[in-house]
């Protein structure tokens, strides 16, 4: 490390200089020679192992350094909006004007305790990612020496609840209480599982009318500052084609033969014409059809929602016997184990087909040989049922 020194002053105090290896002075006092003589040693062992983060460096606020890192990551549109909303609404009220160095673990803690009080533990969860990745990456460009989120646990994982799926009966209580533009939404969304924004960026050239499936490609997403616009849907898996019922099919001709698509070829829109805005929807729509429907105190009071159809779909798929793969592919699952984790306990119960099968060959065996198996064998060996 060069020029580095530890003088004495007038005033008794001992000054610490020493120069990084891009040539910046840094500089400290200390009222003992050896707290200085430390803090040298110190930097010195940094710049040689490559670990030396400039003492200024920490100065940078945290909203700062956060919105450089949100605008250099290759996020979807509504990713990238989700991110922005989640770290202004949870995150720089506690940490956004603070200097990086000064953010503790403690602070951190604090600050969860504070969210799990309001918030999910999923959201929470999320928004831990999110600073942790902020503050690795000012530890990769040298803002800071170590990670104030080392060590910080995160909230407990809760104990999923399993998916009880609407029934045929309060699907079409939802149809026929939406606006008339609407039915047919409903209609596609429990008859093909597809999420609101792959329903709400469905386009006429995405239906084949012939073959009766829908491409599913791209979704509407809505981004601070701009008007609902289309994107990639939410994973690659997400991509799929979806054979469409018969009755999806007739709903679907029957909406546009009323409400015939737009320049922009969109099959749903709001009555002025326009691509749908989640919000407006949720508001104007779906809420009051809720409550007339009968199903706001639906899944213990939380009221139905527009993704409560496409659990209706995937239950379908499973009542039939369609495989896991199957409701996968159907669903748009990135994995077959995202589908069980979700729909594992609507399966039906493989107990009674695994003891029949042990019967049928392992029972037919003991029979042959003569042994029982309604009670205790020869040897001391009995077949428990």
């Amino acid at each position: 490390m060069a020029d580095a020194s530890l003088k004495r002053q007038p005033n008794g105090r001992y000054r610490a200089r020493y120069r990084d290896a891009d040539g910046q002075q840094h500089e400290r006092r200390f009222a003992v020679k050896a707290e200085g003589q430390l803090w040298l040693d110190e930097q010195a062992a940094a710049v040689v192992t490559g670990t030396h983060v400039d003492p200024r460096a920490g100065r940078v606020t945290f909203r700062e350094h956060a919105e450089d890192w949100r605008l250099r990551q290759h996020h979807r549109p509504a990713t990238q909006a989700r991110v922005e909303t989640m770290l202004r609404l949870h995150v720089y009220p506690t940490f956004g004007d603070r200097p990086l160095s000064a953010i503790r673990p403690s602070h951190i803690e604090a600050w969860s305790k504070r969210l799990a009080d309001s918030l999910a533990p999923a959201t929470v969860r999320g928004l831990h990612r999110y600073l942790s990745g902020i503050l690795q990456a000012a530890v990769r460009d040298r803002l800071l020496a170590s990670s104030p989120m080392d060590g910080v646990r995160q909230p407990k994982r809760e104990t999923k609840r399993g998916v009880v799926p609407l029934s045929v009966e309060e699907v079409l209580r939802l149809a026929d209480a939406v606006p008339d533009r609407w039915r047919a939404a409903v209609l596609l969304a429990a008859g093909t599982g597809m999420r609101q924004g792959e329903v709400f960026g469905l386009t006429v050239d995405r239906v084949d009318w012939l073959r009766r499936t829908v491409r599913v490609d791209r979704q509407l997403v809505l981004v601070p500052g701009a008007p609902p616009t289309l994107a990639e849907p939410k994973t690659e898996a997400s991509v799929r084609t979806i054979p469409l019922p018969q009755v999806v099919v007739d709903a679907l001709a029957a909406h546009l033969a009323a409400h015939p698509a737009g320049p922009d070829g969109f099959v749903f829109t709001s009555p002025e014409g326009q691509p749908q805005r989640r919000t407006a929807f949720s508001a104007r729509v779906w809420r009051p059809a809720v409550r007339t429907a009968g199903l706001d105190q639906y899944d213990d009071g939380q009221g139905a929602t527009f993704h409560d159809l496409r659990h209706h779909y995937a239950s379908l798929l499973i009542r039939f016997g369609e495989s896991v793969k199957t409701v996968q592919a159907r669903l748009g699952h990135a994995s077959a184990a995202e589908t069980l984790d979700t729909y594992s306990h609507l399966w039906p119960d493989s107990d009674d087909r695994t003891r029949d099968a042990v019967d049928s060959a392992l029972g037919a065996a003991v029979q042959g040989s003569g042994q029982s198996t309604t009670g205790p064998a020869a040897g001391g060996l009995s077949v428990a049922r």
